[in-house]
């Protein structure tokens, strides 16, 4: 657990100059995001091929990755998350992960798509190693009480749960296929409560959250924002992570706002540092503003492998 910076977006001087050459672009459509990708319409599956030094005794896996959904209309209506729900089933992944931000998180929304309804929805996804899902920002953000309790189940928690999908914070979570077992872990929130003036505390627990995988299998790591993996150990095999939104305007392989510490260090994709590894999804719904540009909504398949 830790406070992180009160600002939320890293801007570049790169960023501030491209800013406003990005705004005025979307200015110049008739509703603000017609030439790019809209994000109740477009759906990409990305594909990574992941083979740690850490994975070399683990099973083979696809792991499906669904993140920063943001339920609401007009973007991600139900209709919209029963077809991501059977694009992601199509995909026949071992491990099907939700990293978080089903609250929609803007001013956007026509109308609401119902906690219990969204979670219904997604209780359709359909793996053999089971569904698995951490909790984001705006799922701490969107509920008063919780804000104000700091030991409140948010709503979104307890919409998932009651259908029947666990939320793991701080948990390691034994799996096992073809005879060989792992662990999932999944991490608190970063930046669940915001506090005036003093920046944001987290409810993770990296050290604790590992602690409690024993032995010596390798970890696939998930955590909404993907500004812990300085701190993550070499014993995590993959780290999986959205919050960015791939920047959401992306140009060139680089994007002037990122809601990350790092700015693009960690804004999208697959990188490698150290030897470990970390996946960061796009994401599917729109954030602050409805407008994606080189970055469309997409579902990530990782093939996660052993190093040949």
């Amino acid at each position: 657990m830790g406070v992180r910076n009160p600002l939320a977006v890293k801007v570049t001087r790169r960023g501030a100059i491209l800013a406003p050459l990005i705004g005025g672009a979307a200015g110049l459509t008739a509703n603000g995001y017609a030439f790019a990708y809209a994000p109740g319409i477009v759906l990409d599956v990305t594909r990574y091929h992941v083979a740690p030094q850490q994975w070399r005794s683990a099973p083979p896996l696809r792991i499906a990755v669904l993140t920063d959904l943001h339920f609401g209309e007009p973007f991600v209506s139900l209709a919209r998350i029963e077809e991501i729900v059977a694009t992601a089933n199509a995909l026949r992944p071992d491990l099907i992960c939700l990293l978080g931000d089903f609250e929609p998180g803007h001013r956007f929304i026509t109308r609401e798509v119902a906690r219990a309804d969204w979670a219904r929805a997604l209780a359709g996804l359909s793996a053999p190693l089971g569904v698995h899902t951490v909790l984001g920002n705006h799922d701490w953000w969107a509920d008063a009480q919780a804000q104000s309790h700091r030991t409140s189940v948010p709503l979104a928690a307890r919409a998932l749960m009651d259908a029947g999908l666990p939320v793991h914070e701080n948990a390691a979570i034994p799996l096992t296929k073809d005879g060989k077992r792992f662990w999932l872990v999944g991490l608190g929130d970063q930046i669940a409560y915001y506090r005036r003036g003093h920046g944001f505390l987290g409810r993770d627990d990296l050290a604790g959250a590992l602690a409690a995988a024993t032995g010596d299998e390798p970890i696939l790591l998930l955590a909404h924002e993907p500004d812990i993996f300085p701190e993550v150990p070499q014993r995590v095999a993959l780290t999986l992570s959205g919050h960015t939104h791939g920047g959401q305007v992306r140009i060139l392989g680089y994007s002037p706002l990122v809601p990350s510490d790092y700015g693009n260090r960690y804004a999208y994709g697959h990188l490698e540092e150290r030897g470990r590894h970390l996946v960061v999804s796009g994401g599917i719904g729109p954030g602050k503003l409805p407008i994606r540009i080189g970055v469309p909504p997409e579902i990530v398949l990782v093939e996660l492998t052993a190093p040949t």
